[in-house]
């Protein structure tokens, strides 16, 4: 079997780093190699970041085709997926946040510890969520990992637009500053112990729905998604083309197992949303 075509990688660097909250790390990252991107279309932007492995030293120039071609598996850059907080292209930079707990993970380490002239390799962007002008009012829910993509959203709304936000966090501390010129309703849900998502269906079950046509971004751990998409489908009847919907990720998965995973769990929504679909014709 041939080899898939490798993606492009964008070789950058860290500019600045800023500490948000006592969990959040905004990186920012520079380089005249932005120049060559596009970006901007979408406010749920997002770029594959490549952390090299501990000791590893890899050929350059940097080519993810030969690294697979000639290094074992086990040797490979691991691949992590973060949302573009903020696309500058006149520097040209963009903003990413990470969610920091400790020496949890690779990225968040890591983010924790970027300084000025580190090295960023990252594939993308892609994206595929803009605000829907046309909408009557828009509904953005998510947890952590959610909230630079809802934070863009809330930025490149129209002026005076109808929004409803909820976004979880473990507390008051994790709160931010949210710009935006839209007419914009920011519940902050602090989940304190309890389990990422637990509280944020029951939040969106208890908002009075305006009149008119929603567009709905929901992101996040994928067990509260599912239980969002499931009410806003079934018991909302609201189009499939209305919603941008997807699990970010999956407690108990590290992403390498949640995106082996995700196809199964799409298919089973697709499924659901099938039969959602009969019943309701």
């Amino acid at each position: 079997m041939a080899n898939r075509p490798s993606r492009p990688v964008t070789q950058a660097e860290v500019t600045r780093v800023e500490q948000l909250t006592p969990h959040m790390v905004r990186v920012v990252v520079g380089g005249e190699a932005l120049r060559r991107i596009e970006a901007g279309s979408c406010t749920d932007h997002y770029v594959k970041i490549l952390f090299g492995r501990p000791g590893v030293t890899y050929p350059e120039p940097f080519d993810m085709g030969a690294i697979r071609e000639t290094m074992p598996a086990e040797s490979w850059p691991v691949v992590r997926t973060y949302t573009i907080r903020r696309w500058r292209p006149e520097v040209p930079e963009m903003w990413i946040d990470f969610v920091v707990h400790g020496d949890e993970g690779i990225a968040g380490p890591w983010a924790a510890a970027a300084q000025p002239g580190d090295p960023v390799r990252f594939m993308g962007p892609g994206g595929g969520y803009a605000p829907n002008p046309a909408a009557d009012w828009h509904l953005l829910a998510g947890d952590e990992s959610a909230l630079p993509a809802i934070s863009a959203a809330l930025g490149g709304m129209p002026a005076g637009a109808l929004v409803h936000a909820f976004i979880e966090v473990a507390g008051p501390a994790e709160e931010q500053p949210l710009p935006t010129t839209a007419d914009a309703h920011v519940t902050w849900i602090h989940r304190g112990d309890a389990p990422v998502g637990s509280t944020l269906p029951s939040a969106i079950r208890g908002l009075a729905f305006p009149e008119g046509r929603v567009h709905a971004f929901v992101h996040g751990e994928a067990n509260f998604v599912k239980d969002i998409r499931s009410f806003l489908r079934k018991e909302r009847g609201i189009p499939l083309d209305q919603l941008s919907i997807s699990g970010y990720w999956r407690r108990g998965l590290n992403e390498d197992g949640w995106q082996s995973s995700k196809r199964e769990w799409n298919q089973q929504i697709e499924r659901e949303q099938e039969a959602v679909s009969a019943d309701q014709r």
